[in-house]
Formats: C-alpha cells, sequence, structure tokens
C-alpha cells in the first residue's frame, strides 16, 4: 500500500466492508470527489494499492487526499441514489457532472391552479406543477413557448378568474389567450385545452387531434361555425408543426436516443427525444471532469444526472455502448417510472442503430461549433486584455487580474471580497472572501485597507513557506499582474497605501473603476482613462467589478444571517461554547440544529428537553 499519513491509515482500517458513499477531501475540507461501492473498505483501500494503474485524474486527486468520510446505506441502490444526490449538492471537481446543471430550465405548468398558468422555472418542487425539460438554453424554452401559445392561447396575466371581468386584455384581440377572464371559456374547457398543450409537449399529438376534429365537427353541427372555425386554425397549426417532425419509425416508438463526442478533453452528450415514432426534440449538455473516464463512465454519469432531474423517462434508452453499471441504473430508472421497466438497447442495425448514428454525428457537430464559439471567446478576451494593457501602459497584457469590492450595512456584517480572473477568465477556485475583523462602523476605506493589507500578509506567509516545502493556497502565492478596486480615489489611495508598504507598488498596477461615468483612476493621475464604450477592454473591466460586487453581497448576506442565527443560539440560557459546538458537530450547521428533532437534541450531554424545546422555539423565531 502506498505510503500515506496516520489519519488516513486509521480511516482504511475502520472503513466498514459495506455499501455506501464515501467523500474525498482536500487539506481545505472541500470535497473534491464523491463515489460509490458495495464494499467500501475494498474500494477506498484500492486508491493506495501500489501496484495499481491508476488514471492521471486519480494520481492527481490521491495526491490532493486529506481526509475520507464515508455514509452506510442499505443497498447498491441506495448508495447510487445517494451518490447522485451528493454530486448535485458539492459538484466536485473530480466528478463527472453536467455543466451549469443548476441553470439549465424547466417549463411549468402550473396544473394546481384552476386556471393553469406557463412560466419557466430552473428548479422543479414539488408543488402539484406538471414539470418539462430540462432544456439546454432559456432562449430554446421560449421559443417553444411562443409556439405553444399561438396553438393553445394560454394565459400570461396575474387575474383572479372569475370569468365576470368586463373586458379582456389585449391578447383576446391578437388571439394569444383563449380569456378565461370574461367567461370566453368555462374552467373544464380551459384545463382541456392546458391537458393538450401537456401531452403536445410529450409528443402525444394524435389524440388532440382527434378530439380536436370531433369537437370542430359536433359545433358544425350546432352551428357554431366561429368555434368550429377557431378550432379548425388550431388543427391545422398543429398539423404543420407535426408535419415538420421528422418521421423516425412507422411504430409508436418512444425512445431517447443518447450519444457522446470526445475532444481533447472536452465532451458533449446529444440527446434525441423520439416519441410516437416522431424526433419531437433534441438537446445537447457539455459534461465537464471527463478527463482519463472511458465513454461508458461517462455515459453512466449522465443518465444518472439527467434523468434525476427529467420530466419524461421513456420506456427504452438507446446507447452507442455498454454501461458497466447497466443494471443498478436500470432498476433506479423503473423505480423513477413508477415500476414501469426502462430497457437498455445498443442497437447494431436498422432504425434504432441509424438514430445513434445521428445523434453521434450532431454531437460531433456540437461539440465543433462550441470550440469555435470558445475559440472566438477567447480571441475576445485576448483582446480585451491587449486594450486594456494598451490603456494603462502594462508592459505586458495583464492575464491574473484581482479585484476588491466590500460589502456592509451601516458598517455591519461588513465583507470584503476578492474575486481573480486568469487570461480574461473567472477563476472561481480562487475567489476569497474577509470577513472585516478591526473597522468599527461603515468605513469603507478602511475596510479595503484591512482586507488588502491580510491579502498581501497571505502572499508573504506563502513565500516563506514555499521555502520550506510547504503546500501554499494558489489565491494568495501569485500576485496579479493588475489589481482593480470598485471606486474612485478614495479607494485607490488605500490600495497605494497597501502595496507601498509591503513594496510591491513598483510590481503591481493598481487602478479604481468608478461606476457612475466607467472611469478608470490610476495613481498619480488627476485625469481618468475612459476606455471607448463599446471596446471589450471595458466590458471585462465591468464584469470583473460587478462579479467582485455580487460576490461580496452574497458573502455578506450570508454572514448576516449566520450571526443572526449565532447571536440567538448564544442567547439561550444553558448555551455556552461547548453545547454550542457539540450541537452544530452533531447537525452539521444551524440550519441542522434548527430542524433537529428535540428527541435527538436531548441525547446530547446536558441539553434537557426543556433546553431542547427552547433551542428549537428561538430558532424557529430567527
Amino acid at each position: 500500500m502506498r505510503s500515506v499519513s496516520r489519519h488516513i491509515q486509521g480511516i482504511l482500517y475502520t472503513i466498514p466492508a459495506k455499501p455506501g458513499c464515501y467523500l474525498i477531501k482536500s487539506s481545505s475540507g472541500k470535497i473534491i470527489y464523491i463515489g460509490k461501492a458495495v464494499n467500501l473498505r475494498s474500494r477506498v483501500r484500492s486508491y493506495f494499492h501500489s501496484g495499481a494503474d491508476h488514471s492521471k485524474k486519480i494520481r492527481r486527486m490521491v495526491s490532493e487526499l486529506s481526509d475520507i468520510d464515508w455514509i452506510v446505506v442499505g443497498s447498491e441502490l441506495e448508495a447510487l441514489i445517494l451518490e447522485m444526490n451528493l454530486i448535485k449538492k458539492y459538484l466536485p471537481e473530480y466528478n463527472v457532472r453536467m455543466k451549469d446543471d443548476k441553470h439549465y430550465p424547466f417549463i411549468r405548468v402550473h396544473w394546481a391552479d384552476p386556471f393553469p398558468k406557463i412560466t419557466v422555472i430552473r428548479k422543479r418542487v414539488q408543488d402539484g406543477s406538471r414539470y418539462f425539460g430540462p432544456y439546454t438554453s432559456v432562449w430554446a424554452v421560449h421559443q417553444t413557448l411562443d409556439l405553444l401559445r399561438k396553438l393553445f392561447q394560454y394565459r400570461t396575466c396575474d387575474r383572479i378568474i372569475t370569468g365576470e371581468d368586463s373586458r379582456a386584455c389585449l391578447y383576446d384581440d391578437i388571439k394569444l389567450c383563449t380569456a378565461p377572464c370574461i367567461g370566453k371559456i368555462n374552467q373544464a374547457e380551459y384545463r382541456q385545452m392546458i391537458d393538450d398543450l401537456c401531452k403536445f409537449l410529450k409528443g402525444h399529438t394524435n389524440p388532440i387531434l382527434q378530439r380536436l376534429k370531433n369537437d370542430m365537427s359536433l359545433s358544425s353541427q350546432k352551428m357554431e361555425f366561429e368555434k368550429a372555425a377557431i378550432l379548425r386554425d388550431q388543427i391545422q397549426a398543429i398539423e404543420k408543426v407535426v408535419e415538420r417532425q421528422k418521421i423516425i419509425s412507422s411504430s409508436d416508438m418512444n425512445s431517447d436516443a443518447i450519444a457522446l463526442a470526445r475532444s481533447n478533453g472536452d465532451s458533449c452528450v446529444q440527446i434525441f427525444f423520439i416519441r410516437n415514432g416522431r424526433l419531437i426534440g433534441r438537446e445537447y449538455f457539455v459534461l465537464e471532469g471527463t478527463e482519463d473516464e472511458n465513454d461508458s463512465a461517462i455515459i453512466s454519469q449522465f443518465i444518472k444526472q439527467f434523468y434525476a432531474e427529467s420530466s419524461s423517462i421513456p420506456q427504452e434508452i438507446l446507447l452507442p455502448n455498454e454501461l458497466e453499471e447497466a443494471v443498478i441504473i436500470q432498476q433506479w430508472l423503473n423505480q423513477e417510472r413508477g415500476g414501469r421497466k426502462v430497457h437498455f438497447k445498443i442497437p447494431q442495425r436498422g432504425t434504432r442503430h441509424d438514430l445513434i448514428k445521428l445523434a453521434a454525428e450532431n454531437a460531433v457537430e456540437t461539440l465543433h461549433a462550441l470550440k469555435a464559439q470558445w475559440e472566438m471567446d477567447t480571441h475576445k478576451q485576448s483582446q480585451a486584455l491587449a486594450q486594456i494593457q494598451d490603456a494603462l501602459h502594462l508592459d505586458t497584457p495583464p492575464n491574473r487580474i484581482e479585484c476588491y469590492d466590500i460589502s456592509n450595512i451601516q458598517g455591519t456584517a461588513a465583507v470584503g471580497s476578492m474575486v481573480v480572473f486568469e487570461q480574461g477568465t473567472p477563476n472561481k477556485k480562487l475567489y476569497r472572501r474577509f470577513n472585516i475583523k478591526t473597522v468599527v462602523g461603515p468605513d469603507d476605506f478602511a475596510s479595503m485597507e484591512e482586507v488588502l493589507s491580510r491579502r498581501f500578509n497571505r502572499w508573504k506567509s506563502a513565500q516563506e513557506n514555499e521555502e520550506v516545502g510547504k503546500k501554499v493556497d494558489p489565491s494568495f502565492s501569485v500576485l496579479p499582474d493588475l489589481l482593480v478596486v470598485d471606486g474612485g480615489k478614495g479607494q485607490l489611495s488605500r490600495a497605494v497605501k497597501v502595496l507601498a508598504e509591503f513594496g510591491l507598488d513598483n510590481k503591481i498596477l493598481a487602478a479604481g473603476l468608478a461606476k457612475e461615468h466607467e472611469l478608470v483612476f490610476l495613481p498619480g493621475k488627476n485625469i481618468p482613462i475612459e476606455l471607448p464604450r463599446s471596446s471589450q477592454g471595458l466590458f471585462l473591466l465591468q464584469r470583473i467589478r460587478d462579479e467582485a460586487h455580487r460576490f461580496a453581497i452574497t458573502a455578506h448576506r450570508n454572514l448576516r444571517k449566520k450571526e443572526k442565527f449565532i447571536s440567538r443560539l448564544d442567547q439561550i440560557p444553558g448555551i455556552g461554547p461547548t453545547r454550542k459546538k457539540e450541537l452544530l458537530k452533531i447537525f452539521g450547521s444551524l440550519s441542522g440544529v434548527k430542524n433537529a428533532p428535540i428527541s435527538e437534541m436531548t441525547k446530547i450531554s446536558g441539553i434537557t428537553q426543556e433546553l431542547a424545546e427552547n433551542i428549537h422555539e428561538t430558532l424557529t423565531k430567527a
């Protein structure tokens, strides 16, 4: 076994030989990898076998490993579900994961409402609504909604629908709303229309068309010719959309076809949605953390993450190759589908094989298009850095730019933010926040001075640690080429003062970006620099400044929330530092303490039933 610390050795000897998940942490306590295993002991120990032929990624991960936690569950299926939830929560850098998966939009049908509306949402909640997605882009979702509204004319207003309003809005006149507000359509008819909309999104168009044709015929017989004409127009519009959908099979085929494209460490999955034999849509997803992973592992992770969020799981999923975890993933999908079986197929010929081939070709083309777009973005970044270099008279492009901002309310919960952009793009791993310690009251200038002093003190410490071979924090061990503060001359003067104290005023250029007129202030210059309004250089500086502001506000809000809770906890009679520490240790966080059952609290030494009830009541009111 490879040489490991005594702490890790202790973990390897005590980890149970049971199914569960393991969480690998770095020296900073950050979770960098989450895995599952039928036998935790065997799986985790395998990382340290000296004879094992591990990939570069695994070797790199093990070199950063400082601690291992594990969670035991009852079965392999439970381990799979827990692993998916943990990866979604922590987004570990060494796991394969869908890029920006927190931001994929859904179409939400507010089915619990008497007259349902249709909206776009980025997170599903259990509220009785029907969801469709996820989709890759908000633009694509709104394009879909524009089409749906022409076909089904659902309402978008916030009116309380009684059917007794004196007049409808403009959307009734332009035939984009059925006007339930004035009783033009009753509740049953409106809900039937929304149900048709849901079926349309699922690709089930034949029942909708048949029902509409029957309704049109019935309306004609009743001589309700205006209503019959409206139904005729709706039928024609739906048929026109259906005609444009590519026919894949004459049978009622309901499948998703998945294919993968890879290039120089980048991976893109293309998924085709076939319903009732027609290709009703397709989406692509970019995956991160796929280096040194085989195709089977990448597609397995995609399937778990995509269908954990997807509003629809078909009876058949077409794949380009076998999956190592096929049996357990199918078991999970069957459960998600309400007990109805899901079949994995790796077609070798025929229509299904052609579908996989087509999806693969699209995945390759999509990845090429994305890479071309990324290269264009890189060109813009290079152009922006060159413009900043020219405007600020730097010798070289500022490849590392740091920006600082202060956030507080009347001096309370003051926080300083540090964001880092490298090669014109944010490196969020290097972002840091500073809780202001020495400044009393709302003094942003003094707060900025404290933040910068602490930043460069840590740089000095990093230099000393490097000399003796100790590990250093890359956030502080590297100096910026350009230091930007959010503000004008006042903030800039404090930055210059700190740089001079550390002997860095001739090594690092400091600049202040004033928001009011977007002017750049430089040390010793009375007249600020005004970059062209349409220049890439100004866009980049604005983006960096806005990111520092966003990060500062987020940190400030989190600190205020934490201080609010902590102050309430400290004020409870009978809760001292020791018991507070024990509560946080056992329940993980203040939120965990707040939501903990009273029966669990009373298991802690010194916490009575009365005290536990007092804790719960106090934090609930916080």
